[in-house]
């Protein structure tokens, strides 16, 4: 295993790794200065896109003309080539506190996010799903920090999780009408080195993969929800992972440079970087993308 620098970015909050397997291109966002990055896979070129408002998540449109993002005040399109950022529905007008947080594409196109409390003390998020007809439906409630959102690969089973919970849940998820059911644990999450759930992906195996932020950590849990793998990294404020590259076999990883909650220090030279870990031996699947 070997864990690069690919770009020294220092991303305040960096956060949502996305691989493109069309164009073979890694995005990324920086959720506090509002801005979408897409590099290539040895970070040779850097482009990137200003949105108005602090940046939650975001997922690559089927018809390929820019992406659906989850913004401070709810969801939104973001048209690559002009820039142009489109309004669609904010599901939470009365908690000017909050803002839409990470979020992922399903297997049918629906892109399923959860809102946080920018605080992250109140529970007033929820977890919603925005159809392809862009009706939004809300998913389940009385959440302070949505964060990890991502599905077995047959679809069947989401994984979720509330960041100070001290846990990631599973659901059963329905594919036909995108609801989901009988919440349970999946894992605890061992927060004893101060580390908490971010964002997450699933492996081809089935594993989940989960970004301990403030503990640096990556840990890979079985379906099962057992911990197969501890990977510590070179910072503490990990924030999101995703596998990536021409074979789905790399596994990028986004940082944060400047903490939103003061009591943690920083991380030095390295902070808010973006990393790419090489020779796992394990491959990742290819997100699906949001519309019909």
């Amino acid at each position: 295993m070997r864990i690069e620098v690919l770009l020294d970015v220092k991303t305040t909050l960096g956060e949502g790794p996305l691989w493109d397997v069309d164009q073979e291109r890694l995005y990324f966002i920086d959720s506090f200065d509002g801005r979408v990055f897409r590099t290539t896979v040895d970070g040779g070129e850097l482009r990137a896109w200003d949105v108005p408002q602090k940046i939650g998540s975001m997922a690559l449109r089927k018809d390929g003309l820019g992406a659906v993002v989850s913004l401070q005040r709810g969801f939104h399109l973001l048209d690559f080539k002009s820039g142009d950022v489109t309004p669609i529905h904010d599901p939470e007008p009365e908690f000017t506190d909050n803002r839409i947080n990470d979020g992922k594409v399903d297997k049918r196109g629906r892109f399923v996010a959860g809102s946080m409390d920018t605080m992250e003390q109140g529970a007033n998020g929820g977890l919603y799903s925005l159809a392809t007809d862009f009706k939004v439906t809300k998913l389940d409630s009385n959440i302070v920090c949505s964060n990890g959102p991502c599905w077995s690969p047959d679809g069947r089973t989401f994984y979720f999780a509330d960041t100070w919970s001290g846990e990631i849940w599973a659901y059963d998820y329905d594919l036909s009408t995108g609801g989901v059911s009988n919440r349970r644990t999946f894992a605890k999450v061992n927060t004893s080195g101060g580390g908490a759930a971010d964002g997450a992906t699933v492996d081809a195996e089935g594993c989940v993969w989960s970004a301990l932020v403030y503990d640096g950590k990556l840990v890979r849990y079985t379906p099962e929800g057992r911990v197969e793998r501890t990977i510590d990294m070179p910072v503490k404020k990990v924030t999101s992972v995703m596998f990536g590259g021409p074979n789905l076999d790399i596994l990028f990883v986004t940082s944060m440079a400047k903490p939103p909650l003061p009591r943690f220090p920083g991380d030095g030279v390295l902070r808010g970087s973006l990393f790419a870990i090489h020779d796992l031996g394990i491959r990742g699947i290819p997100e699906p993308r949001f519309g019909a």
